[in-house]
């Protein structure tokens, strides 16, 4: 071969597709085929990465939204030397592959976010966007600019019909996200046809009405065109952009380019065949000639780190502390001093005693750890001031303040989440956002996406059961304990009082292979004694609060408000009773099997759960022998005073479901 063309390059992409999902008889061939032109351009002429070093932190971020086109992905990793070998493009599909159906971050070298989900990649580059902007405006001094890429995301029709999308696109345009450019793949196919017949939106004066820079009418398969829009685009240094592709799915297949047909499921022996005729390709499945690989590579792209590394030798030595706070938030480590202090200010709780609603022990925590955590940002999905996660130290991240912090969503729960997870998936942050339990429905997706992904995220969740009160059922949680407790690697916290909420918030800090999901009150808690040792051992997710003269007789394991409950119970039915406070399952199951005996002994069989939500869960804990107090159907409309009565979650009903075992 001679010196490849720009299309002999996107065609290498292409054929990579289609070979690898013929290959595996499953995957999505047509917008590989019909984006690769668009990919060709960016990859070869703007993206600023290393594949030496995937995570160099001032890398340009790719995320691919359209994420059912991972052969896209794949084949730009491979053929611009990441570590994805032609082997790993040959197991497309298989068990223990570096190339899923889906892109996992967790899973190839180069993919910065798991993608599937339609709109979702959307928002989690929103975040990394966000987050850009957060660490520019923090670090960055004249003369020495530390912090300066860009995030650059393919979306599909799909991603812009899930709502989702209008969460992201609207406060991306709000906070003016110049880094931000967007290429939409308008091929008007998605797997049911043509999208005439249920996306007719006037997409471009949509993301207009946003406040995004839009750029129209782009022919997607002229690389000319394509590099014009990418140049025009970097222009927009205040607004995000979204570039407008026209492009024919499944570009270059002789009978199914603009079809559904090429969507969803692999091309055919035949038209495989039709295909490399039509687009001059003559070289058998997997085979890239050595002349294609020299053009993908000669990019020489380890010198934009190595410039990168020469200014900040140069940023550290003229700001040190910077520096080093920097790399610190960087590398995900946590202030030395932070352990200390953490254990200092929940001793100092527990010596206390206030009885407080949880949610205001939250906020409690947060003025106490906040301050020395500056990669802490946080926000609430306009609800800042019942969740209580505004502290003193809260600067909105739409002004230019350098340690603007806080983020008012608006009434936007699963962007924000998703959001969440693309400033956690960025780096140099930890993310928390709030809602009410009720609503981490609207959620739920993004939750299990930060699980799934393994990132830092803090979900608040706050007014967690009946004990909201007038509200009524549409805003009192039953099922929803149960919900996020089921999502693995999901850690759900639901606090007994003020020392089990700051111990609840450290754990999910310093956790750092998965969200933790914080469960708090509007009802004021009581505070339950504790000596140091059950101070600590809050932390294991399950504990004896109060324990028995000798073997226990019955043991009751309760979460949240009914712990106290459990309390007074075990109080009147005297020395034979143990109180197990749980307020993380999923932490308490990490333990050893020594210690979940030891709090659980299996010799007592005679147990009861109490939580103010469905009773299914708890089961497993009870057996066959035990009994669940709980509520199993939905709430009602009344003070909290009155509806624990009215749905037997007192102390008088505890006392009654015991003694019956």
């Amino acid at each position: 071969m001679t010196t490849p063309s720009r299309r002999d390059l996107a065609n290498a992409i292409r054929f990579l597709a289609i070979d690898a999902v013929q290959a595996a008889n499953s995957g999505h061939p047509g917008m590989p085929m019909g984006m690769a032109d668009i990919a060709e351009v960016l990859w070869n002429d703007f993206l600023k990465v290393n594949p030496a070093d995937p995570g160099w932190v001032d890398r340009d971020r790719f995320v691919l939204s359209n994420g059912h086109g991972s052969m896209l992905q794949y084949a730009l990793l491979h053929l611009t030397g990441f570590d994805v070998s032609i082997d790993d493009i040959r197991q497309f599909r298989q068990l223990g592959s570096k190339t899923p159906g889906h892109p996992e971050n967790h899973v190839t070298p180069g993919v910065e976010t798991t993608t599937g989900p339609l709109g979702q990649g959307l928002a989690n580059a929103v975040g990394m966007a966000l987050a850009e902007k957060l660490l520019a405006q923090r670090y960055n001094r004249d003369g020495h600019t530390i912090v300066d890429h860009r995030t650059w995301v393919f979306l599909g029709d799909g991603c812009l019909m899930e709502g989702i999308s209008h969460e992201a696109a609207s406060l991306a345009g709000t906070w003016g996200l110049g880094k931000l450019v967007a290429f939409w793949d308008d091929n008007h196919i998605s797997i049911d046809g043509n999208t005439d017949g249920w996306f007719t939106d006037d997409t471009p004066r949509r993301f207009e009405a946003y406040g995004w820079n839009v750029i129209r009418n782009v022919d997607g398969h002229d690389p000319v065109e394509i590099r014009t829009a990418i140049e025009t685009a970097l222009k927009s240094t205040d607004r995000p952009t979204l570039i407008c592709c026209r492009t024919t799915i499944g570009f270059g297949s002789p009978n199914k380019a603009g079809k559904e047909s090429s969507h969803g499921a692999p091309l055919g022996k035949d038209e495989v065949a039709a295909t490399r005729a039509a687009l001059g390709w003559p070289y058998a499945p997997f085979e890239i000639p050595q002349a294609i690989y020299d053009g993908w590579r000669a990019r020489d792209r380890a010198a934009a780190q190595a410039d990168w590394a020469a200014r900040f030798a140069a940023y550290k030595a003229a700001f040190p502390m910077l520096a080093a706070e920097f790399e610190r938030r960087m590398s995900g480590a946590l202030p030395e001093n932070f352990a200390a202090l953490a254990e200092a200010f929940i001793a100092r709780v527990q010596q206390e005693g206030p009885a407080i609603a949880s949610r205001k022990a939250s906020q409690n925590t947060l003025e106490a750890f906040a301050p020395q955590l500056p990669e802490l940002v946080g926000g609430s999905a306009d609800l800042a001031h019942s969740n209580l996660t505004l502290w003193k130290g809260s600067k909105s991240v739409t002004s230019r303040d350098p340690d603007a912090n806080y983020v008012y969503y608006g009434v936007r729960e699963f962007g924000m989440s998703a959001i969440s997870n693309g400033l956690a998936l960025h780096g140099g942050f930890i993310p928390f956002d709030a809602t009410f339990l009720v609503f981490s429905d609207y959620a739920r997706n993004a939750v299990r996406m930060s699980a799934l992904m393994g990132l830092r995220v803090v979900h608040v969740y706050t007014h967690d059961s009946i004990g909201l009160g007038e509200d009524g059922p549409t805003h009192q949680p039953v099922e929803h304990l149960a919900s996020l407790r089921y999502i693995p690697n999901n850690d759900v916290w639901r606090p007994c009082d003020a020392v089990e909420s700051a111990v609840a918030w450290r754990c999910a800090l310093e956790r750092r292979d998965g969200p933790s999901c914080l469960v708090f009150s509007r009802q004021t808690l009581p505070h339950q004694p504790r000596d140091a040792a059950q101070v600590a051992a809050i932390a294991r997710g399950g504990y004896v609060l109060k324990d028995s003269v000798g073997a226990p007789e019955v043991i009751l394991i309760a979460t949240g408000s009914e712990v106290a409950l459990a309390m007074q119970a075990a109080a009147t039915l005297g020395e034979t009773v143990r109180v197990v406070s749980m307020p993380s399952v999923e932490v308490f199951e990490r333990q050893d099997a020594a210690y979940r005996e030891s709090v659980l002994p299996k010799a007592c069989r005679k147990r009861v759960a109490v939580e103010a939500g469905v009773t299914g869960f708890w089961r497993q804990y009870v057996g066959l022998d035990g009994a669940v107090l709980g509520i199993d159907t939905f709430g009602a409309s009344a003070p909290a005073e009155a509806l624990f009565p009215h749905f037997g979650l007192t102390v008088e009903r505890l006392i009654e479901v015991i003694r019956a075992l």
